[in-house]
């Protein structure tokens, strides 16, 4: 006998809870709106490309802001390296936009159990994104060690974040 493993279970969990139906029901107008244009709907499918901008998109942030934490484990590095890392946490908010509006699209088009579990996907980012934003503000105020602890906590938050959307993505594709 195969038993589901802890994550999978959650997954189940999230898609069958109802008590999330309110907040799909609150993002539902805006991001109907998203794709309501045909010509809009027809890009953030995907269908110049074949991949949907959402796939390639999320990659800037997670990148940019993995790449700052990496940079501040060598606390000794020159002031250089906390200058790269200060503008990679602002390039990685700046590209979160883009990658939320992206990702609100594709969730549109999702059944009622993605769409649950993508609420609470774009909980947790949203969550990631302002602590990344109070990172950005911790740094250019001087206070380094608060912004470098600052980004490692919204760096656990999208690991947490990348499995739901990693998730969403695996069921779209069965």
């Amino acid at each position: 006998m195969v038993t589901e493993n802890v994550f999978l279970r959650t997954m189940r969990r999230l898609e069958n809870a109802d008590r999330l139906d309110p907040a799909v029901r609150a993002a539902d107008p805006l991001a109907g709106r998203l794709v309501a244009d045909r010509r809009l709907r027809r890009f953030f499918r995907g269908d110049a490309t074949g991949i949907p901008p959402h796939v390639i998109a999320k990659d800037v942030p997670f990148g940019a802001w993995f790449m700052a934490i990496f940079l501040d484990f060598f606390p000794d590095a020159d002031a250089g390296a906390r200058r790269a890392a200060t503008r990679l946490v602002a390039l990685g908010v700046v590209a979160a936009t883009p990658t939320g509006i992206s990702g609100w699209a594709e969730w549109a088009r999702a059944d009622r159990g993605t769409r649950r579990v993508g609420v609470v996907h774009a909980a947790v980012n949203l969550a990631a994104t302002l602590i990344f934003v109070a990172s950005w503000a911790a740094r250019t105020r001087d206070r380094h060690r608060l912004g470098v602890g600052l980004a490692r906590a919204g760096g656990a938050l999208l690991i947490v974040g990348g499995f739901l959307g990693g998730y969403m993505g695996r069921t779209r594709r069965r």
